[in-house]
């Protein structure tokens, strides 16, 4: 199977597992999974009844995500299923910690997902030293990434980061540079923390992630049906011409010397892109609850 081969792990991100199963009967298998409340907030069941009226309590949101994702868990493989807690620019690292322990116990593969925020980075520091598993999600910078190896020392399994890149390329930035400096970067360190690349919005995206060697990739149906049909390749020449459009010139990111033995309170964590995403979650949450 060419996801084997290509060396970086596959996950669907989506919130449906009706698709998940229909993802995974088109490659053979899946890796893994990531959710979100805005995917949550798209899946068909609820989508169907929010749009007939009937929003959620909190309690119940809850409960609707809890059951997606242990509907999820048992479809995927080694890499897990990245639940994200609620949060938003102010919500403390101590309120992100107890969401995350709570999900964290509804399925044997999670993955806490928490924002690249002083308070995501201080809740992903307190979940390592429980021993659990996290993906800092919402990357748009070297410096983020930084921060996130440095909070997360010690831990006992590995640690996701998830750099953003068609939103860095919608920004008019080459999303996947900062992949490449962040690989770079991590290469002087102890390998604990993995690139998980994420807001891949093409077949030609993916095939440069598997370029980067980044150790794994999320990716949403539209795009692994047409990588699929292409017969999974894992270069960009195996491509036909045909099967992407024609993305603009983007302007490069270049590479930081940073040191990785620095406080994580010490880098420059804040991106407008991260609270932007931020923001679209907290929306995309506040739609499905009443």
């Amino acid at each position: 199977m060419a996801i084997n081969e290509s060396g970086t792990k596959i996950l669907l991100d989506g919130g449906d597992p009706a698709e998940t199963k229909e993802i995974r009967g088109l490659l053979g298998r899946i890796d893994g999974q990531t959710t979100n409340p805005s995917l949550v907030a798209k899946n068909p069941v609820l989508k169907e009844r929010i749009a007939a009226g009937h929003k959620l309590t909190v309690a119940e949101q809850k409960e609707e995500y809890k059951k997606i994702v242990q509907s999820i868990s048992p479809l995927v493989g080694t890499a897990g299923v990245s639940i994200e807690v609620f949060a938003d620019m102010n919500t403390a690292g101590e309120e992100m910690l107890a969401q995350g322990i709570e999900m964290y116990t509804w399925v044997q593969n999670a993955y806490i997902k928490y924002p690249c925020t002083p308070g995501g980075l201080h809740a992903a520091e307190m979940s390592v030293r429980q021993k659990m598993r996290v993906n800092m999600t919402l990357c748009f910078s070297q410096e983020q990434a930084a921060a996130v190896y440095a909070a997360t020392k010690g831990t006992q399994t590995p640690v996701y980061v998830s750099p953003f890149i068609g939103r860095l390329d919608d920004h008019g930035q080459n999303g996947i540079d900062l992949i490449k400096n962040i690989k770079r970067m991590y290469a002087s360190g102890d390998g604990h923390v993995q690139v998980l690349a994420a807001s891949i919005r093409s077949v030609t995206h993916l095939l440069s992630v598997f370029a980067t060697h980044a150790e794994l990739a999320t990716v949403p149906a539209t795009v692994l049906r047409k990588w699929a049909a292409a017969g999974c390749p894992i270069e960009q020449q195996d491509v036909p011409s045909q099967a992407e459009p024609d993305h603009p010139v983007l302007s490069g990111i270049v590479y930081r010397e940073l040191d990785l033995d620095r406080p994580w309170q010490s880098f420059n964590i804040s991106h407008e892109l991260t609270t932007k995403g931020i923001e679209t979650f907290v929306a995309d949450y506040r739609k499905t609850v009443s």
